[in-house]
């Protein structure tokens, strides 16, 4: 039976999940999530996710939210990027939720999806040097190995790359992480990886 991924292009945490699957060979498939168009917060979806959120995957009977427990589902159910080391995948999960990506996804909706008279300058600014001291944390990790948390890809790198590969500018230069743009690209290396524009539904251009 083929899972259902809601997600939408736009949406960072909803590509670390389609990313796992897709690379793990999981059978998938998008339904979009018009979230610019408020469907996140509509009655029919907060029935299916009370959290009014995205990603959100249903298989078979078992309907999961939060993107880290979709990759930890799908690598229990192919037996694929788990790691070696769970607590090691576990701890650069959590920390990337908190770190990382927790704040350039708000740092880059700010800095673009909001009008420009909307868009709050100091707290872009705030969050932007945070993000700093996480990429520094990330850069200097990688410099001296291939993958985050084991001597293979796992869901960990799947997890702290989504929201790097978008072009939308929120204080994310890779030229200016050397570790983490070859990291980058040797993600962008596995078979079957593809953008998160390419991956799911829903891009700026589709509104523009």
């Amino acid at each position: 039976m083929t899972a259902q991924l809601w997600c939408f292009g736009e949406s960072g945490n909803a590509y670390k999940a389609a990313l796992t699957m897709e690379l793990a060979g999981f059978p998938w498939e998008p339904v979009k999530v018009d979230f610019f168009n408020g469907e996140a917060r509509s009655p029919a979806f907060r029935a299916l996710n009370p959290m009014g959120e995205v990603p959100v995957l249903r298989d078979g009977d078992l309907t999961l939210t939060q993107s880290a427990v979709i990759q930890l589902h799908v690598a229990g159910r192919t037996g694929r990027f788990g790691g070696t080391d769970r607590s090691e995948v576990l701890r650069w999960l959590f920390w990337d939720n908190h770190k990382l990506s927790g704040l350039a996804g708000s740092t880059r909706f700010l800095s673009n999806f909001l009008p420009p008279e909307k868009r709050p300058a100091e707290v872009i600014a705030f969050q932007q040097g945070r993000l700093k001291a996480a990429y520094q944390v990330l850069n200097d990790h990688l410099a001296s190995r291939g993958w985050v948390a084991d001597a293979e890809p796992t869901i960990a790198d799947f997890a702290c790359c989504g929201y790097l590969y978008y072009p939308e500018p929120f204080g994310f230069d890779r030229a200016d992480w050397p570790h983490i743009d070859a990291w980058l690209d040797r993600i962008a290396g596995l078979p079957g990886w593809k953008h998160p524009y390419d991956l799911m539904p829903g891009s700026p251009a589709d509104r523009a």
